[in-house]
């Protein structure tokens, strides 16, 4: 070392000196946002080159440093320390799974509540009494078509009774339990129903074939059955209530056993294949509204002839018969009455005179000109006949006329 400096000791001390001018100039030197070049003195808000030159000096290794420092600390925590990932992933696979089942359980109740809703407000609307029940079970078979609900005989159902949705009608229940009940769906094989057709009024019997599908039997081939037409309960079966949707028709196919009827197959007004709540027609008696049944109760005790609670529900025929006026009014005089009015435009007809008069008719004239009052003296042969008076030489009708009693008021 000593040799080479003492060889070369010009060569050092003159790189020596020109080092220590070049740090003094880059001292001295400062460099501009501009890229130029400027003396402290001129311009001091630049750079000095020699930091510069320090930060060009130490940065590639310090990236390189931190680089390497960046990648080792990933590849320890992604690759090497992976001691209780596995069971992380276990908990947050058994975490989103019970997310999921929440959120189907959520849907189905938020389901639930629009089914409940519609199914409240069809049943507050209806004019018979109806009970809900839920269904909960089937028979498990293609074949048969029943299923169960909720509802027994405790809650007062019994065979026969409809069963049916706010879509339309769904059954009848067969078997009654105390707590549980079967219902016989509409579109199995050995049910049956009363229908007609909506726009063209034909009727048939409902029931279901061996494919599952509800169809219309027995009708009259008629080109005006077209698909689309809505079907209806008839009432005659004493089951289904009238006017019930039953289905909408899909298809008229020729029936293969009797020539000249036609099959209708129909699509179900309810969903008959995915059921959750249905109602049963518990009582067939109308009910309505309270405000209805006030204004009755007081219709009623206005004309006094039922008690103002009216525990049994009138016919709209007969209180409309109660309003409607008669024909004679007991507080006119005769020449006033309506049948006798000679003012009103529109006089009621008189009543026919009979052809052959006879004995019995009170105004019947033989053709002899004697009086109706003659005319309906009693013969003397007959059994009812009264004696003569000899005193007075008169008959009894003679002596008084009988009076005509007043028809009542209906």
């Amino acid at each position: 070392m000593e040799s080479f400096i003492v060889r070369y000791r010009n060569l050092v001390v003159m790189l020596a000196l020109l080092m220590l001018q070049l740090v003094g100039l880059a001292v001295q030197v400062r460099r501009t946002a501009s890229g130029t070049s400027t003396l402290e003195d001129t311009d001091p808000r630049g750079v000095r080159v020699i930091r510069l030159w320090a930060n060009a000096v130490v940065s590639p290794p310090e990236r390189l440093i931190h680089s390497s420092t960046t990648g080792m600390a990933t590849m320890w925590s992604n690759y090497i320390d992976l001691v209780h990932v596995r069971q992380q992933n276990r908990n947050l696979e058994n975490t989103v799974d019970r997310l999921r089942l929440e959120q189907a359980a959520l849907l189905e109740d938020a389901r639930q509540g629009q089914r409940l809703q519609a199914m409240l407000g069809f049943q507050q609307k209806y004019i018979y009494s109806t009970l809900a029940a839920q269904v909960y079970g089937s028979s498990g078979s293609d074949r048969s078509h029943v299923f169960y609900i909720d509802k027994g005989s405790h809650e007062g159902l019994k065979p026969d009774m409809a069963v049916i949705t706010a879509e339309g009608i769904v059954g009848k229940v067969r078997d009654v339990f105390p707590h549980t009940a079967q219902v016989l769906a509409v579109n199995d094989p050995t049910s049956g129903a009363g229908a007609i057709l909506e726009t063209t009024r034909i009727r048939g019997v409902l029931r279901g074939n061996a494919l599952g599908q509800l169809e219309v039997v027995g009708v009259t081939a008629d080109e005006r059955i077209q698909p689309g037409e809505h079907v209806l309960t008839a009432g005659g079966d004493l089951i289904f209530p009238r006017g019930l949707a039953v289905g909408v028709v899909k298809k008229v196919v020729r029936d293969p056993d009797r020539d000249g009827l036609v099959d209708i197959i129909l699509t179900p007004a309810a969903p008959l294949d995915r059921l959750d709540e249905v109602l049963v027609i518990t009582s067939t008696e109308p009910r309505f509204p309270p405000q209805d049944e006030k204004d009755l109760a007081a219709s009623a005790a206005e004309q006094g002839t039922v008690p103002a609670g009216i525990k049994d529900q009138m016919k709209a025929s007969e209180i409309m018969g109660e309003k409607l006026p008669g024909l004679i009014d007991p507080n006119l005089p005769p020449d006033q009455q309506p049948l006798n009015d000679s003012s009103n435009p529109n006089p009621a007809a008189q009543p026919p005179q009979p052809l052959h008069p006879d004995e019995f008719s009170p105004s019947a004239n033989d053709g002899s000109g004697a009086t109706p009052e003659a005319n309906s003296t009693p013969k003397a042969n007959h059994p009812s006949a009264a004696p003569a008076d000899p005193g007075s030489g008169t008959t009894p009708s003679s002596k008084q006329k009988p009076q005509s009693i007043p028809p009542r008021n209906p």
